[in-house]
């Protein structure tokens, strides 16, 4: 299949991927309303056609905590990205070095972060979930500081795993889930030899590294449910305010009143977001939650923004929106899936044009007129 589209990808990824690892990157929780949402809120979206503006100076590029990037994009944190592709991490990484971007490396990675920092020039950032073991948090923490990692983005909206029937169904979990993951690679040799059998090892790489031990795909759903924290409130959260020197990213809201939470905290970024519909169904869409929050907290911090992101054309809506930087998940697992490294910077490129031609059609030169008057009206 020829690739001329970022959603090209996705057929692409479906055919190559068993589908356990397809539906897990695809589907979202419960009856994936939001995951729906998400996306159709932005089509909704409709954008205001300017012309003859001398648009020979477009620039798409930004600065953000103190580090200049080619576009407002950055990759977002995704576990498991090791079993997309062979070494799936250090080749998603190696794209975003390339594109100018930073990459968010997870904290449920297959590789470690040892692995891929000194793989690429520019930092990276690391994703940290709140959790019961807090010598693992300090471990990890102390190990991406030793790495070079810039700016720490913590996930706060899964002190629980949400319920992900299609996991369940295609063999993530649920009963005999190890047998027909096994059966799935058999039907998919390609994937079997490049990714089961030279991609490995397939342990959570960051969190071996801490045990002294392999942890394979059948600790990682337990592993997670098991250290999961329904407890945390952000008191808890100051003592790695202080332990962290560097830039620190809220990850999970969707409420004004938790972003105004969040400034308090000392947080310098934000990431608007309801995890790509994978935790609570029925929540807004992101595009829906972010003019509210922007409105209320605009100067105090950065605001970053995920979920439903499928074309260049949805990163300019979410500036629009009042976004600073968006940031790629989904979108950027099926260009791995697809074309390993090639395929990110495929999907980059594609992302770049399309957000070139948005701003040349709006009258935008910079990223800075991108702006609520770009739209031509909000979603209901």
């Amino acid at each position: 299949m020829i690739i001329s589209s970022p959603n090209d990808f996705r057929h692409v990824a479906k055919s190559k991927l068993p589908p356990f690892l397809f539906h897990y990157i695809d589907g979202g929780a419960n009856a994936e309303h939001t995951l729906r949402r998400n996306i159709e809120d932005l089509n909704d979206l409709a954008l205001k056609q300017r012309v003859l503006k001398n648009m020979s100076d477009l620039s798409v590029t930004i600065e953000l905590f103190g580090e200049k990037l080619l576009m407002p994009i950055a990759l977002a944190p995704v576990g498991l990205t090791g079993m997309y592709a062979q070494r799936g991490e250090a080749q998603a990484a190696k794209a975003a070095n390339n594109k100018g971007i930073p990459f968010t490396m997870s904290t449920v990675s297959v590789c470690p972060i040892e692995e891929v920092a000194p793989a690429i020039e520019r930092p990276m950032w690391f994703q940290l979930y709140i959790l019961k073991d807090h010598g693992f948090m300090k471990n990890v923490l102390e190990r991406a500081k030793s790495a070079g990692v810039t700016t720490l983005v913590f996930t706060v909206d899964m002190p629980v795993p949400g319920s992900r029937y299609r996991d369940m169904h295609s063999g993530m979990s649920g009963p005999y889930a190890s047998y027909k993951r096994i059966l799935q690679a058999m039907m998919h040799p390609k994937w079997a030899y490049q990714v089961g059998l030279k991609g490995k090892p397939h342990d959570l790489g960051n969190i071996s590294k801490y045990l002294g031990a392999p942890t394979h795909l059948e600790d990682y759903i337990g592993w997670l449910g098991n250290n999961f924290d329904p407890s945390i409130s952000w008191k808890n959260l100051e003592w790695i305010r202080d332990y962290w020197d560097g830039p620190m990213v809220i990850k999970g809201i969707l409420d004004k009143n938790d972003a105004k939470d969040a400034v308090r905290f000392g947080a310098d970024g934000i990431v608007v977001s309801n995890h790509g519909g994978r935790q609570l169904d029925g929540v807004v869409s992101s595009a829906k939650a972010l003019p509210s929050i922007a409105e209320t907290v605009k100067d105090d911090v950065k605001i970053l923004v995920d979920s439903g992101i499928r074309s260049g054309l949805d990163v300019v809506k979410m500036l629009a929106l009042g976004a600073d930087c968006t940031l790629l998940g989904r979108s950027y697992i099926y260009a791995l899936a697809a074309q390993g490294q090639k395929g990110v910077e495929h999907l980059l490129d594609l992302y770049k044009k399309e957000m070139q031609v948005a701003m040349t059609l709006t009258g935008a030169k910079s990223i800075q007129d991108i702006d609520i008057s770009l739209l031509s009206e909000l979603p209901n």
